[in-house]
């Protein structure tokens, strides 16, 4: 049996079909979710469980100046039906857009679950966002309304926007400040009406989200979900966490993207676990052991940036007993941050890989051994495959495109396409085909090893090479801080690898061609000898999008115009 530690049955039960599986084989074909009609996630989960265990935490928010506060289910219930009340009064209804600007903050958990309640769509974002990129998120999605933090920077930028946005009607500022022109949250909901629900708040086909994604080229685009997506995300809390309903699990993420409602909102909440919030300005890898230890958290989501930080730090100054269930998405990791946090910990890290388009295609399920640098093997809730550039379907050990097969039905969790843009849809998603973008390889137990984006795999004197595979040989050596890996123009190879790299700070004063030399002897050595950078620059820092992801074709459009004599190599290679 493989059912794991999944005590709070009472709620599961009502939405998995079977819950007990004899075997990787049995859940694979046979684990399905159930989806009432017209589900509605604030009221067949958050309340259900206010009703059948008020008293049960829920969530318990602390913030690096030391306020805290702990809320049970039945404190949820009631701050979002306030919310939900006081947001009719303003005006917003079903299908209304709805921009959250919220950081870290606890009002972001009564926001998303009012406009739930109501049917609207909530747009969450970034507090990064510049005027410029609320200007464009409000024209192109129509947001009626923005609810934000009180802070100089943010609310300026909204107030800046407003002669460009027509669409915006209303301002809320959660505090601590309210501008002239907000309306006052804390206000709004000690006054708001009981809440009377709606006769009609959604159908399953509404759009419940809309994610603005941080793409690396061009504007973001739209990503529209429907109401039936947060139970997708049984899986990712279930089978990918490993989280029941005494669990206190901890996701590294701003609530503006969406790994939030990855690992601090739906998936959690149908496991019945208790969310754990550290509301940071500054990430100070020690404040995040410090609040394990403090606060005894039994499961850890973050990308593995998190974890080379942390591995940096002397584990040994801290009780981390109670942690026990890591698991690593949002970009690919490396063998080096594995076996360290292993050795240190005794923890294996679980990789998973998905995307804003979806839920999880890949996961290491608890019961399942990790292979290092392998994303896991496929969520059941897809049809996941590898084809070939020429459409065809890719061996074992044989270099692909991830797909997702959807000719007899949309897979629960897929989104439901680009809002307003029906030709980048048909780009993506067509002939029943979803194309991730992603390039993999899968070995014969199933396992998916991840390569790189398709527009980023490097081909050079007839091999294709994966720009991960080269970051994480360059990511092992003590000098690199970040790289990324992209391809130069070569009238003799076709391509070449270029590592731009940041340096370790005891590193920055090495001569640069010795440095240079002693690298790319390193990655002949760590990996095969034809993925070597024949380029290597450093940097001091990398482009990245405004979610902190590499910006490659940057990199790649600048060496474009740098690389173009005869042999197609650097005027200043030498």
């Amino acid at each position: 049996m493989i059912f794991y530690n999944l005590n709070s049955v009472s709620m599961l039960e009502r939405f998995v079909d079977k819950m007990t599986f004899e075997s990787q084989e049995d859940f694979s074909k046979n684990f399905r979710i159930h989806v009432p009609e017209n589900f509605n996630f604030a009221y067949d989960v958050v309340d259900e469980w206010a009703k059948e265990e008020p008293d049960k935490k829920a969530l318990y928010w602390i913030n690096d100046k030391g306020k805290h506060r702990d809320f049970t289910f039945a404190d949820i219930k009631k701050y979002s039906d306030q919310t939900a009340s006081y947001f009719q009064s303003l005006g917003i209804g079903r299908g209304d857009m709805v921009m959250l600007i919220l950081k870290r903050r606890f009002e972001y958990w009564f926001c998303i679950l009012a406009l739930h309640k109501l049917g609207a769509v909530s747009i969450p974002a970034t507090h990064l966002l510049t005027k410029k990129d609320i200007v464009y998120r409000a024209n192109a999605a129509n947001i009626k309304m923005v609810v934000c933090v009180g802070e100089p920077v943010v609310t300026q930028n909204v107030t800046d926007a407003l002669p460009e946005s027509p669409t915006i009607q209303t301002l809320v500022s959660i505090g601590p400040e309210i501008p002239e022109g907000f309306h006052d949250f804390h206000t709004g909901i000690d006054q708001a009406a009981p809440f009377i629900r709606p006769e009609y708040s959604n159908s399953n086909n509404d759009i419940l989200l809309l994610y603005f994604t941080s793409g690396t080229t061009g504007n973001p685009k739209m990503v529209i979900h429907d109401f039936t997506y947060p139970l997708a995300h049984i899986v990712t809390a279930c089978y990918w966490h490993n989280l029941h309903k005494d669990s206190l699990h901890l996701t590294i993420a701003d609530t503006g993207w969406a790994k939030a409602v990855w690992g601090k909102l739906y998936g959690q909440w149908i496991a019945g676990a208790n969310i754990f919030v550290y509301d940071h300005e500054k990430f100070i890898p020690a404040d995040i052991l410090r609040m394990i230890q403090d606060h005894r958290i039994t499961s850890l989501c973050a990308p593995p940036t998190i974890f080379r930080f942390l591995i940096r730090e002397d584990l040994s100054k801290y009780d981390l007993s109670s942690l026990k269930y890591c698991t690593i998405a949002g970009e690919a990791l490396n063998l080096a941050t594995y076996e360290t946090f292993l050795k240190l910990t005794g923890i294996k890290l679980r990789e998973g890989f998905g995307q804003t388009e979806a839920t999880l295609f890949l996961l290491t399920y608890p019961w399942i051994e990790p292979k290092l640098g392998s994303m896991g093997i496929p969520n059941p809730i897809y049809d996941v495959d590898l084809i070939r550039m020429d459409g065809s379907k890719a061996k074992d050990g044989e270099q692909g495109q991830i797909i997702i097969h959807t000719s007899h039905e949309k897979p629960l969790g897929l989104f439901k396409g680009y809002y307003k843009d029906p030709k980048l849809t048909t780009q993506t998603w067509h002939d029943g085909i979803y194309y991730t973008g992603d390039i993999a390889w899968r070995d014969e137990d199933g396992y998916y090893w991840f390569v790189g984006r398709a527009d980023d795999v490097i081909k050079s004197s007839g091999y294709r090479i994966g720009p991960f595979e080269v970051e994480s040989a360059l990511m092992t050596h003590p000098a690199v801080v970040e790289c990324a890996i992209t391809s130069v123009p070569d009238e003799i190879r076709g391509q070449v690898v270029k590592a731009t790299i940041v340096l370790d700070k005891d590193y920055k004063n090495q001569p640069k061609k010795a440095l240079t030399k002693k690298l790319q002897e390193y990655v002949k050595q760590v990996t095969a000898p034809y993925k070597y950078p024949r380029i290597i620059k450093f940097v001091n820092k990398l482009p990245k999008t405004i979610s902190g992801k590499i910006r490659r074709i940057e990199i790649r459009d600048k060496d474009n115009k740098i690389y173009s004599d005869i042999n197609g190599l650097p005027k200043d290679r030498e």
